[in-house]
């Protein structure tokens, strides 16, 4: 039998560790399960991309470059709170 080793964060681990023993697992037996799934699918058994902006957030960055839509000033936290949450 084969041993991989698999050098991590320590934040990582521990958060790792905490949600497969609560799906019953250990971390190892999550690592096969993967590596398992990986050969059946021939690849990846998830599709892996790159990490782009949610339009949303893009059209939100492009307003404030352009300065419109803008809300404010505001004089507390709570008005500018209750304006974001404003539908």
């Amino acid at each position: 039998m084969a041993t991989i080793q698999v050098r991590v964060d320590d934040s990582i681990k521990t958060a790792a560790d905490t949600l497969f023993s609560g799906l019953g697992l250990h971390t190892s037996t999550a690592g096969r399960m993967f590596l398992m799934a990986s050969i059946e699918s021939d690849g990846l058994p998830f599709s892996v991309k790159h990490r782009t902006a949610k339009p949303g957030l893009l059209e939100a960055i492009e307003d404030t470059r352009l300065r419109r839509n803008l809300h404010g000033p505001f004089k507390t936290a709570e008005e500018a709170v209750a304006s974001m949450l404003e539908a």
